[in-house]
């Protein structure tokens, strides 16, 4: 098994098996993982999923033996390929999607392991947890978003020194440097990301679904176009019946129970 979910209210926790978080992206775990995210984001009763590892290991990025065998075999292009199409649109989904996802980094999060991560909404790490790219080492170029990602969250320059040191941030510097959001001791790793989920997760869907959207374009956008895209988002939120509940739960001062 691939993955293991369990389910705490409307919260999803999904623990990558210690062979998938050691080397999580070969052909058939890869695409169980993402089959395994969509499925959980399509399910309406579910508002937050924490993704975490086993062991040592959040996630280790490729299967290194599956990439030898296939430079031998003359079809590493087409693995790589296949990989990436599998990865890219399921990191897409997370960043659009409302259901919340909060990263419990328990160990190691390297390669595309580490684009999964820093595409969650927020993350989680133990004070021992490993981030790093490790990219170079293997003569590649960055990929699972890293280059999009990490700059949005610790900067430009951080993040080229980075992956041109190649370096390796312990729990505790990923947080000084902004990568993660906190740092709290294993045993209490799960209980503190399915509460984030679980809090970042009562607001309106449309709310959840907007605002990554509008974060994400924020940067890349002229202030007059992001004006507009947040103008067309507004006014389709202002016309549901989480809106509704907003507004007469706001005048009967009381809090808001969205579907």
């Amino acid at each position: 098994m691939v993955v293991h979910v369990e389910r705490r209210a409307s919260v999803a926790i999904v623990t990558l098996s210690a062979e998938a978080a050691r080397n999580a992206f070969n052909s058939d775990s890869m695409s169980q993982i993402s089959t395994t995210l969509f499925e959980l984001m399509d399910d309406s009763d579910i508002r937050g999923i924490v993704l975490t590892g086993t062991g040592r290991f959040f996630c280790a990025g490729a299967d290194i033996e599956e990439f030898q065998r296939s430079i031998e075999d003359g079809r590493i292009g087409p693995l790589v390929d296949d990989l990436t199409s599998v990865l890219h649109p399921l990191q897409i989904r997370m960043r659009t999607d409302p259901t919340v996802l909060i990263a419990a980094i328990n160990g190691a999060a390297a390669g595309g392991g580490l684009g999964l991560a820093l595409a969650c909404d927020a993350r989680v790490a133990v004070p021992e947890a490993k981030l790093a790219a490790a990219f170079f080492k293997l003569g590649l170029s960055p990929d699972g978003g890293t280059t999009w990602l990490l700059p949005r969250l610790v900067g430009n320059q951080a993040t080229r020194r980075f992956f041109f040191n190649d370096e390796t941030w312990s729990g505790a510097e990923a947080l000084e440097k902004g990568a993660v959001d906190e740092v709290t001791s294993s045993d209490e790793l799960i209980d503190r990301a399915v509460t984030l989920a679980s809090d970042w997760g009562q607001w309106s869907k449309l709310s959840r679904s907007a605002t990554k959207q509008l974060l994400d374009a924020s940067t890349s956008t002229f202030f007059e176009t992001q004006l507009e895209f947040e103008q067309a988002l507004i006014i389709a939120a202002s016309q549901t019946e989480d809106f509704a509940e907003g507004v007469a739960a706001f005048l009967e001062k009381r809090d808001p129970e969205f579907d």
